[in-house]
Parts: structure tokens; C-alpha cells; sequence
């Protein structure tokens, strides 16, 4: 139904702006939404007879829609994944086909959002990712009316989305949110939710559940690490059932990360013992910055394009500071017998004596 043909069966064909902007508040448009598509119908200020174009209405046939393409939602296994941490928790509860929204919560560049991509993967599980920003609101989340070919048509957002499809919603980098994530409220009860511009109620299918990741517990980052975080309110906060705390992998298992895409198993062990020492040193306080695992990765593959080993590990430093990487490197070469840091004519070697310390234990 078009909105003439809706407007003349509410009001008749003779309309007044009164009757025009008391129907663009129950449909959700603007008032200027409306009149600019009634324009081949005003006839004075404020006034539109309907019957003008009548005729032509009855022979005009609307274009048929295309048809609906069914997209396959379900994430690709990666061959490369190693499962650690609360992966096995993680699956258990997507399996579990149960509403219970989870909380994965860590440092960056640790596998968070790649777990919960391969547990749905494994499992066969549609997965719909939402990426949250600072600017991420109700219209992106929920849905909203888009124009298409001339027409105002109600768009599904992804919430609704995986609510109709009993999909696992991941919602990505939570922790950078607005108060305006709060339009999910009575969907992390599971609930569902009252679509008030088309007046129609979405109950969740069977399967649906909510997974966050966020580098932050929705506390914000005194750091300074995360610029950008902000505090979450404390009652979405509450309605996640729980909290994965997730760290980094062992040295065993980061290896086997590593192997997975690197052929060189002493390079590997090497680059994990070296993230190892850096992140024990990080967590004790000694320095400011650590390498994490998809760091580790960047490494490897920079290797099997240069074919060099310090040049992959010093090419992947190049976004830290320059006191942070020459200590990364200088530790490097300790660790590596295989490599020698370039030492310039007259000057002695790197010795590294700061708050940025790194030391070997």
C-alpha cells in the first residue's frame, strides 16, 4: 500500500496538513516526507485532493521486488584456529541453544571475537557481528524506515535480525558504546522487542543469544590504553549472566598458533618466548606496552614475505614509540641466537636501562 492509497482510506481523498502531520507521527516520517510525495496532488497551501491522480494510479503497475536472497550466516572454519582459554565454556553455551548473554572481556589482539566466530562456526551457528562505535545507535541496531525506489520501507537492523533467525548477535568492541546501547535492554532479558514505528512485536526464535567482547569491563580505561572506551551502565552491565576473563595463550599453545601459519618451529618458539617475557614484564608493571598474539601473527607472515627475522620482528615495532622498540628488539636479540642488531660505527651496543626495562628471567 502507498501512502496516498493509505492516507485516502484514512481521511478521504480531500487531505489538510492536520491530517497529513497526524499521519507522519503514527508511521514515524517527517511531515516533509510526505508532502513532497503528495506535490502532483496540492492544490492550495495546506490542502491535497487525492482524486487528481486517480486514473493513473489504476493503470500503473509497481515493478515486482526482487526476490529475497538467502544469505548463509554461518562463519567459515578456519583450519588456523586453536582453541584455549574459555573457548570449550563458550561453545558449551552456544550448543546449549539457551538465551544467555556473555561477557568476553581482555587485552587486544588475544582471539576474543575470533573464539566466538569459530565456536558458532563449529557448531554450525548463524553468527551476525555488530562492530559498536561511539556512534552506533537504535536506528543501526534495531532498524528503521530507507528509502527504496521512491517507497518508504521498514529495514530490518541485525538485533532483529538474529532475533528472527535465532542467531548468536555479537556485538563487537561493546565497551565503546553510547548510552544509546540501551535500546537493547529488553533484549538482554529475552524479551524481545516492541518495534514501535511499524507497531509490531519480534520474540526471539529459539537459539538466540547475545556475546559482547570488549577490551574493558564497561569501567572505561584509566590507562589510557583504550582511548575511547566508556563506562556502561550499570544495569546493561547486569543483565549479562557472565564474564570471560580472557588472557593471552601459553607459550605451548601460542606456538601452535604460530606453526599454524609459520613453517619455521624454532622461529615460532622464539617469538613466543620473547611475547612471554614481554607481557610477564607488562603485568608486573615494568613496561607500558606488550605484544599480543595477532601481533605475533603479523610477525610470521611479514617473515614469509622478507624471509628475514629481525626485519619481520623490527617492520611489525614500527608502531610503537622509539624508546619501546629498540627494548623489544634488544630483547629479541637476546632471545634469538639466529640474529645480531646492527650496531653503528663508534657506538657501543644496545644496552637498555630505563623504566622501559625488559629482562630475560
Amino acid at each position: 500500500m502507498t501512502v496516498v492509497s493509505d492516507l485516502r482510506d484514512q481521511y478521504g481523498n480531500q487531505i489538510t496538513a492536520t491530517e497529513v502531520k497526524k499521519y507522519a507521527r503514527k508511521i514515524g516520517l517527517g511531515y516533509r516526507a510526505i508532502t513532497n510525495r503528495l506535490s502532483a496532488y496540492k492544490v492550495k497551501r495546506g490542502t491535497w485532493d487525492l482524486t487528481v491522480k486517480e486514473a493513473l494510479e489504476k493503470t500503473y503497475s509497481k515493478p515486482a521486488a526482487a526476490p529475497a536472497v538467502e544469505q548463509n550466516l554461518v562463519p567459515d572454519v578456519d583450519a588456523n584456529f586453536v582453541p584455549f582459554g574459555n573457548f570449550n565454556r563458550l561453545k558449551k553455551i552456544l550448543k546449549s541453544g539457551i538465551f544467555y548473554p556473555t561477557f568476553i572481556t581482555g587485552l587486544s589482539g588475544n582471539g576474543k571475537t575470533f573464539g566466538v566466530e569459530q565456536a558458532a562456526a563449529q557448531l554450525k551457528r548463524d553468527l551476525i557481528r555488530v562492530n559498536i562505535t561511539i556512534e552506533t545507535d537504535e536506528d543501526d541496531l534495531i532498524g528503521g524506515f530507507r528509502l527504496v525506489n521512491g517507497e518508504t520501507v521498514w529495514h530490518n537492523g541485525p538485533v532483529i535480525e538474529a532475533l528472527e533467525k535465532g542467531a548468536v548477535l555479537l556485538l563487537d568492541e561493546v565497551d565503546l558504546a553510547s548510552n544509546k546501547i540501551l535500546c537493547l535492554q529488553s533484549i538482554l532479558e529475552g524479551k524481545g522487542v516492541f518495534l514501535k514505528k511499524i507497531g509490531k512485536y519480534i520474540q526471539p526464535a529459539d537459539g538466540f543469544t547475545v556475546i559482547a567482547t570488549a577490551n574493558t569491563k564497561g569501567k572505561g580505561s584509566e590507562d589510557g590504553r583504550f582511548i575511547g572506551t566508556n563506562v556502561l551502565n550499570e544495569a546493561f552491565l547486569e543483565r549479562f549472566a557472565l564474564t570471560f576473563e580472557q588472557e593471552y595463550p601459553s607459550v605451548q599453545i601460542e606456538q601452535k598458533i604460530l606453526n599454524k601459519v609459520c613453517k619455521d618451529a624454532d622461529y615460532c618458539k622464539k617469538l613466543a618466548d620473547w611475547a612471554d617475557i614481554i607481557r610477564k614484564t607488562f603485568y608486573d608493571g615494568g613496561i607500558d606496552e606488550v605484544i599480543s598474539t595477532r601481533r605475533l601473527v603479523h610477525i610470521t607472515k611479514a617473515f614469509s614475505i622478507f624471509g628475514d627475522r629481525l626485519e619481520a620482528v623490527q617492520l611489525c615495532l614500527n608502531r610503537f614509540d622509539d624508546e619501546t622498540k629498540q627494548a623489544f628488539l634488544d630483547l629479541y636479540s637476546k632471545v634469538d641466537d639466529k640474529v645480531d642488531l646492527p650496531v653503528d660505527e663508534g657506538e657501543s651496543p644496545v644496552e637498555v636501562h630505563s623504566d622501559k626495562v625488559v629482562a630475560i628471567r
